[in-house]
């Protein structure tokens, strides 16, 4: 392989100044090169006063360029140039490229400097140039300055009354006091900092009351502090939970609180836990941690109350997010499924659909369907800790999660029911469904009902499953999440819906009045996941396929599954938690899933009626050696009933006998095969798989040739003429056994008379067996096809060339082996007026044509147009059946890319008139709800201002990115809000 030249270096020279004592004088010479968009940088000091040079060479010679070691290569990370870059000398060669400089690779530009990165961080240690200070800033003379903080900006040292003046705002500052040595820590409680609520930093209160115990504990994203804390006991004091909320500390309790988490901890650990899923318990021991790492401080151990706060935060923020507090009726009149954040795709009547709607035709209509997808998660379990008494949950169904006592009395009054087993390839989701373990666990996992164009989660669409993926659990959910929505077409995706689909509406009619929705009047459809359709049976790929489906677009329906990515990894934390907390938390974490992807987002009469026949089956059965054996067990049957018996035997039939000879016959074939691929020095372990084969076939032969002695008795004579031949039995190999098939009578000197019935079975399973090998070929030449396009577009480097060539080289000893399997069967029973003799041409891929020609001039190999039954000698109605499928497959996926492109630019309208509606409703909002407090009517109108401002903003920026899509100009006018 040609490797890709090196492009031309870089050099970059600079001197290393003399220090004032004598040394020699070096020059530092680093040197850029960049291959394949990678860049190494290579240094070298030279030595001026040894460097040997030609007297009558110029000065500045020393500025030419120097043969240096070649280092590894480094991978380019950053492009942004530090200060100071040293100049680059660039040769002429370099005129035409992109000037480089010490910016394309700054972490070797950072090692030179490490030690002084280093010796940086160690002066930090000290006073630095204030240990020259011996007064502080304010003049006294009382007081040393010998206290600092970290967290302020710089290394001024001051005295005790200074420190404690500077932080009468910032009182969660950590302090260090220097004790002659080294800096040890202290705080600002024991430098007599009292923190007073209430009042102003300046102001004094006149009645200040200390909180219990005068050890007031503060979690912030620094540490854990102990303060000294006052409340206000003046006459127009709030209560003591509101004076700490006013200060932005979260109390742990309403009554005589001790202990609060700062806002911005809250704040910090929330994000926190949606990026990376840190549990409450990491996150605190890190600041306890933080606070003292050494453990030799007593640190107060306010967990507990940590995960109290928590708790009450991530419900409040979902409150905030839905309204609720702009709301007259308050938080008490919230609805179920209110505090979600909705899918601005998906069809909302009255929000971002058009008027009249629902009285489109077929032909637009289907623009205005719902789509959702239904799966379960078996990672999301949880223990049985704790009950819904001592852990109720917050949000009582007004999210994601479904009311949990309406949900488990409908289990309960049907907890005895035993769902259908499935007919479809055995399900484990189904049919395991009753005997799925659940000791020690309240919940085997969770179910869920999603958007499946857009991955939302739906509102009221989770639950937990108490035993496997049941039916009963199924349908609530669905049920539960589709009651919310309005809409005439309905597509459901579901990976066992080929089976749940069978009696959903009677089931509906069992469950709560509430849930019932008017399916009489919707288009409900049934599809099985793109991913998933592969595991079930070929009638239920044909029948709930996406692809063949009619206004679908390119959905896959496997939204569920990407979104259990960025939800499993809560399991470890959500499994421990109470009933009530973990269905809040995962709650608060669809929440924002959902909000992170709102910012970031005949066959036209099956199609109508998919009751007809369906185009993408097959109208003539494939034949295979079991549907064979299958017809000539059935054809016996018959005949024994009508008293005719051909059988010598009670346990093997003719059919069984002829069968049974043929699949000898390949295991002689494959042991040949095997044996010769062995290489000159075998292994032990080789061989003794060898003689394990060579011991069972010869068991299965001596078996099967005393009941061939029963239906050809010729066969004792032929096997006693040819051990009495020229061959002696000891060189008789095993795989080269006689078995004396009827089709190998034929081609003996003297022909031998022989049974018509045996003749015929062994001709039908020849025949099908052929069939099978040009199935297995196809097989074969369509994943060689498949690889070689794989590893020209993916695979770079000899290591995975190598490993691909040798998967391909298995392939193409699999398709060799197909190719001898055919033409062995050819050679015995002439049949060339039906099937035709495999030529080397002949095993080519559908796309590639012989010779010189070409897509227009050549044709395709026979083997892809022969059809299994037909026997017909018209060249035009043995290819008629296939193409027709081709043709039709080929026009559904034209079809659904075609809808695909009007799915989208529905959906992006959908997406700019929802954000407009919802903009619009947060304005009203900010005048829904009066207080007589101006003060808190300002909060209410700012919150409000703010997120109809958010909402405007995301749709200018969506508007932006698709202002290419003509359709989107100009937007419909937006619905007025309800």
């Amino acid at each position: 392989m040609k490797r890709t030249a090196k492009k031309p270096r870089l050099q970059v020279e600079r001197f290393v100044q003399p220090l004032s004592i004598p040394t020699p004088t070096v020059k530092l010479i680093r040197e850029y090169a960049s291959t394949n968009g990678r860049t190494t940088l290579q240094t070298g000091h030279v030595s001026l006063s040894e460097a040997t040079l030609d007297e009558s060479e110029p000065a500045c010679s020393l500025y030419g360029p120097h043969t240096i070691q070649e280092w590894p290569d480094h991978n380019a990370w950053d492009e942004v140039a530090p200060f100071g870059d040293p100049p680059i000398i660039e040769s002429n060669v370099l005129q035409d490229k992109r000037k480089r400089n010490a910016a394309d690779n700054p972490l070797l530009v950072w090692l030179p400097e490490r030690q002084s990165f280093l010796d940086e961080t160690l002066f930090l240690e000290g006073r630095g140039h204030e240990a020259q200070r011996t007064l502080c800033r304010c003049g006294t003379e009382l007081e040393e300055p010998k206290f600092r903080c970290r967290d302020c900006f710089g290394m001024e040292m001051c005295c005790r009354y200074c420190v404690v003046e500077r932080h009468q705002c910032s009182p969660l500052h950590i302090i260090e006091e220097w004790n002659g040595s080294f800096f040890q820590r202290t705080n600002l409680k024991l430098l007599s900092l009292r923190i007073q609520l209430g009042h102003a930093p300046s102001h004094r209160c006149y009645n200040p009351r200390p909180s219990s115990g005068n050890n007031f504990i503060v979690v912030d994203t620094n540490g854990i502090h102990e303060v000294a804390l006052d409340f206000c006991g003046c006459d127009t004091a709030q209560l003591r939970y509101k004076q700490l909320l006013r200060a932005r500390w979260y109390p742990a309790t309403t009554t005589d609180p001790q202990t609060a988490a700062t806002f911005n901890v809250l704040e910090h650990y929330h994000l926190l836990s949606y990026e990376s899923k840190v549990s409450a318990y990491e996150f605190y021991h890190s600041l306890a941690r933080r606070s003292d790492n050494t453990g030799l401080s007593t640190i107060r151990d306010r967990y507990s109350a940590f995960m109290r706060i928590v708790h009450q935060w991530r419900h409040l923020r979902q409150l905030r997010r839905g309204g609720r507090g702009h709301d007259p009726g308050g938080v008490t009149e919230t609805k179920a499924g209110e505090l979600v954040v909705l899918c601005p795709a998906c069809p909302h009547p009255g929000k971002n659909l058009p008027s009249g709607w629902e009285n489109s035709p077929p032909e637009t209509r289907w623009l205005y369907a719902l789509f959702i997808a239904i799966d379960a998660n078996f990672r999301l379990k949880r223990k049985v800790v704790s009950s819904d008494q001592v852990d109720p949950g917050l949000n009582a169904g007004w999210a994601y999660f479904v009311e949990e006592h309406a949900y488990k009395s409908y289990l309960s009054e049907r907890t005895n029911e035993r769902q259908e087993r499935s007919t479809c390839v055995s399900h484990n989701a189904v049919n395991m469904a009753d005997t799925k373990s659940s000791r020690g666990l309240a919940a085997t996992g969770i179910g869920t009902v999603d958007c499946a164009r857009h991955e939302f989660k739906l509102p009221n669409g989770v639950g937990d499953l108490q035993k496997g993926e049941r039916y009963l659990n199924m349908d609530y959910l669905v049920f539960s999440a589709l009651v919310g929505f309005t809409v005439t077409v309905l597509n459901i995706s579901y990976d066992i819906t080929c089976q749940w689909s069978k009696k959903l509406w009677s089931r509906m009619e069992h469950m709560p009045t509430r849930l019932h929705i008017p399916h009489n009047d919707m288009l409900v459809r049934y599809f099985v996941p793109k991913f998933h359709i592969a595991a079930h049976i070929a009638a239920c790929q044909l029948a709930f396929s996406w692809n063949f489906t009619k206004w679908v677009g390119r959905t896959d329906g496997e939204a569920p599954e990407r979104g259990w990515a960025n939800a499993n990894h809560v399991t470890s934390s959500t499994k421990e938690m109470g009933p009530g907390t973990r269905r809040d938390t995962l709650d608060d974490h669809f929440g924002d899933w959902n909000w992170k992807k709102t910012t970031s987002l005949e066959i036209k009469i099956w199609e109508e009626d998919n009751t007809q026949p369906n185009p993408f089956e097959g109208k003539v059965a494939p034949i295979t050696q079991a549907v064979v054996r299958s017809q000539l067990a059935a054809l016996e049957a018959q005949e024994l009933q009508a008293g005719i018996n051909h059988s010598l035997d009670v346990d093997v039939s003719p059919s069984i006998l002829i069968s049974g000879g043929i699949e000898l016959e390949d295991m002689q074939q494959r042991l040949k095969h095997d044996i010769s691929d062995l290489s000159l020095h075998p292994t032990d372990k080789q061989k003794e798989a060898i003689i394990h084969r060579t011991n069972a076939l010869q068991r299965r032969i001596d078996s099967w040739t005393r009941y061939q002695q029963l239906y050809m008795p010729i066969v004792s004579m032929l096997h006693s003429s040819s051990l009495s031949a020229s061959v002696p039995q000891v060189l008789l190999k095993l795989q080269d056994f006689p078995l004396y098939l009827l089709s190998a009578l034929n081609y003996l000197d003297s022909p031998v008379d022989c049974d018509l019935h045996l003749m015929e079975y062994e001709w039908q399973l020849w025949w099908a067996q052929a069939h099978d090998a040009l199935n297995e070929l196809r097989s074969h030449l369509r994943l060689r096809s498949h690889m070689y396009k794989f590893k020209d577009k993916n695979l770079r480097g000899q290591a995975a060339s190598t490993r691909a060539q040798n998967l391909i080289a298995r392939v193409e000893a699999k398709k060799d082996a197909a190719v001898e399997k055919y033409n062995c069967r050819l050679d015995k029973v002439n049949w060339e007026e039906r099937l035709r003799p495999l030529k080397p041409g002949d095993v080519r891929p559908m796309g590639d044509f012989a010779g010189d020609h070409t897509q227009g001039t050549g044709t395709i190999s026979w083997i892809w147009l022969v059809k299994d039954g037909d026997t017909s000698p018209s060249e035009n109605e043995r290819v008629q059946d296939c193409v027709r499928i081709e043709w039709c497959k080929a026009r559904a996926r034209a079809a659904r890319w075609s809808e695909e492109v009007e799915l989208l630019v529905e959906e992006m309208r959908r997406v700019l008139t929802f954000l407009e509606w919802q903009s619009c409703w947060w304005r009203q909002c900010a005048t829904r709800r009066s207080s007589e407090k101006t003060t808190e009517q300002e909060g209410l109108q700012a919150y409000a201002y703010r997120q109809a401002a958010l909402r405007s903003t995301m749709r200018k920026l969506f508007q932006a990115l698709w202002s290419f899509v003509a359709q989107l100009n100009p937007i419909p006018a937006v619905p007025a809000p309800a």
